[in-house]
Order: C-alpha cells, then structure tokens, then sequence
C-alpha cells in the first residue's frame, strides 16, 4: 500500500452482556493478522453501549485496550455506530455487530479489497454457502436485495450486512443515515444510488447468533423497504416513477386490449365497451403523467445534488422528447389530432346544435388532451430548471479573484 492506514472498528452493542467479551477477544486477537495481512499501521476498538440494562458496558470497560462509549438511553443501532465514527481516528472506519455472528478476521480481506479495487465501501455477504442466517431472514434478505437491484441497476446480495469497512472521506456522501436498524440497508441503497461511491462485496461465513435477536422481522423489514425505497426517490427518482408508469401502462394495454381488438376487426365499438375504454384510458393517461414526472423529478435530483443528469437509459430518452421544445411541438401536435379527432361533432353541433357523435372519440380526444397536457407542463418545468442551472453557472463565474494588485500611487 502507499499509505497506512488507521482502521477504526467500531461495536454496537445492546444487552450482549454474555457474548460482548467473546467478541472483544476475537477482535484484539485479529489485530496482528489485519495489521500483517492488510498492511494496516493500527487498529483501533471502540464499544459503543446503546444504553444496555445489563452489565454490557461494564465487561466492555474491563478490556484496557478498548476505548467505550456509552448512552444513558437506547438510541437505536444507526445512532450508536455513527457515534462510534465520530469519536474515531482512523481513516478507515469498520462496524460489526456484537453478537458474535461475524469473523473480525475478515477485515483483513475486506482492507486489502477497499485498495485494490479501489473501493469506498466493502461490505461482508453473510448469502455465501454455509451461512447460518436464519431462512425467514434470508428470504427477506433476498427480497430487498432484488428490489434495491431492480431500482439502482447496480447488484448487492446482502443489503443489511452488519460488517463493513468504509473510507472515512465516503461520509459525506453517505450521511445523514437513519438511527435505527435500517441503517445498514439505507446505507446500501445510498451507494448504490450514488454514481460517486464504490461498493465491493466480499462473502464472509456467518454464525447464528448468541442471545435473542433484536430484530423483528415485520416491523424492521418494513423499515427497510421503506428506507430503500426512500434512498431511491430522493437520488434516482425517474426509476420508481418509469417502473410504476410501466406496471400502469401494461394495466392499460390488458384492460382495453378487447375494445382494441374488436375494433380493428369491425372498426367499430359496443356501446357496453365504455367502460373497459375510459378505465382503460385513464390508466393511459396516468402512466403518461408519470412519465413526464420522472423526467422532471430525475433532473431536480440531478440539480439538487450537483451531478449531470443521466445520457443513457429510458429517462434519458424521454428527457430528450421532452427538452430542445421537443415537448412544445409533440404537446401541440396531440392537440391537433384531438381535434381532428372531434372535428366532426364539433362541426355537426354548429350545424344543427345536436352530437351523434359515438362516444369513443370524445374519450380518445380526452385522452390525447391529458397527456398534451402533461408533456407541456413538463417541458414547461425543465425549461424553467435549464434557467436555474445557468443562473447558478453565472453566478460561478462571479466569484473573487484569487490576488488583487495593488493600485500605484500616482505622483502629483
């Protein structure tokens, strides 16, 4: 390695009394091997109490080589590490849970990868052959790395691992994280949406634990879908939006796939077919809608976090309809077809003031009018963020100079 760095592992622990001792030892016995393997100059240990009601903190203290933190309160499992990184020194900074499933070993292979990757942060996989997780966990593990998958377009398999190393100059781009038990997954979920950050994942064997567990598996679960799912629509909004506007879109199509079908076969519809054709255009009209929002949404994320929107993907291209007054020109051309569409009920009310005009046009009318509407609107509001942006670049280049000379003295 170049440089030698410090890592600091930190502990969070509630209630571990009878395994907090097993785990300290296991961690001071690793030091030698993650010092000679990882070339790390020195590892530091810091136990953080999360506001035990045993003598945790007391069997931590009897330790010399063990720095302790404790909490009069339980303030959950994120607040506790974050504590812990606050009060360390080292620039690579560790967690593992004190329970006594994970190996302190594998920061050794887990330093030597944030280098030769490089990466920011290195997570244990406890999915690997031979692990002891618990099955509901597993699945529910599983679960949540597929969905975090499937909205970051980036693999995990161990989205809520309790084993990581990370580089101390990763925080900013990761906090603020939440207090409680989802701070692992809502962790994953933020680098996973953050172009900026590397994960690597490395397997790691895990044991089933000493003691009950503090998660629930409904509760903390929900938790953690909804922190992944946050992460999502705060830094990548458009994949949510274009996946709900797909499921939508795809309603639509089963929906009115009968009155689409009878139609071009008799070029006519029933008059029971009303029904299925509004629902169906609704849906339409939704799935366009959200659309149009993902784009504006992914470009205020884009500006709200200082990064180039996306030139790839389906965002991309439907942000490229939309920008250059692409959406002005298509929102107007919709318009017509509305019109043509209606045209001749319009002309026959001004002839005779009566409409027999079928019922399916005014709806396809309704329909191409909603999502005009929609693209306008959003063109609309990209054409306003694209002002905001050169605002912002302007006033960049307003900055002071880095030396002022000073003015000669004229003589008189």
């Amino acid at each position: 390695m170049a440089d030698r760095h410090v890592l600091s592992i930190v502990i969070p622990a509630l209630d571990e009394e009878v395994v907090i001792a097993q785990t300290l030892r296991r961690c001071l016995d690793a030091r030698a091997a993650i010092a000679a393997e990882a070339g790390v100059e020195r590892v530091e240990i810091l136990v953080v109490n999360d506001g035990s009601s045993d003598r945790t903190e007391e069997i931590a203290r009897s330790f010399d080589e063990v720095s302790v933190l404790g909490f009069d309160e339980n303030r959950g499992y994120g607040a506790a590490i974050q504590s812990g990184f606050a009060h360390a020194s080292g620039d690579l900074l560790g967690f593992l849970d004190a329970d006594g499933t994970c190996d302190p070993a594998q920061f050794a292979p887990m330093c030597r990868a944030i280098d030769a990757a490089p990466a920011d942060v290195v997570l244990g996989s406890r999915m690997g052959v031979g692990s002891e997780m618990p099955l509901v966990r597993a699945l529910g593990n599983t679960l949540f790395a597929w969905i975090l998958g499937l909205l970051s377009r980036r693999r995990v398999r161990d989205t809520a691992s309790g084993m990581r190393v990370l580089r101390r100059s990763a925080l900013e781009h990761l906090t603020p994280l939440p207090d409680g038990l989802q701070f692992t997954p809502a962790m994953s979920a933020r680098i996973l949406m953050e172009d900026r950050l590397r994960l690597v994942e490395l397997p790691m064997p895990y044991a089933e634990r000493v003691g009950r567990s503090k998660l629930s598996v409904l509760r903390d679960g929900v938790r953690f879908l909804t922190c992944i799912v946050q992460a999502a629509v705060a830094h990548r909004p458009a994949r949510p939006l274009l996946l709900g506007s797909a499921v939508t879109l795809l309603a639509a199509i089963a929906v009115g796939w009968l009155p689409l079908r009878y139609y071009a076969a008799n070029q006519r519809l029933e008059e029971w077919m009303i029904y299925r054709s509004l629902l169906a255009s609704l849906l339409a009209s939704v799935a366009a809608f959200g659309v149009a929002t993902a784009v504006v949404a992914e470009r205020v994320a884009a500006l709200a976090h200082g990064r180039a929107p996306r030139d790839a993907g389906a965002t991309a291209l439907a942000a490229r309809m939309l920008r250059r007054r692409h959406g002005w020109w298509l929102a107007l051309a919709l318009c017509g077809v509305a019109g043509v569409v209606v045209w001749p009920g319009a002309r026959e009310y001004f002839a005779s003031g009566h409409v027999t005009m079928h019922w399916s046009r005014p709806a396809l009318a309704s329909l191409l009018l909603l999502v005009a509407v929609s693209l306008a609107m959003s063109a609309f509001l990209l054409d306003m963020l694209n002002l905001i942006e050169r605002e912002r670049a302007g006033l960049s280049h307003l900055r002071a100079p880095d030396r002022v000379r000073p003015a000669r003295a004229v003589a008189r």
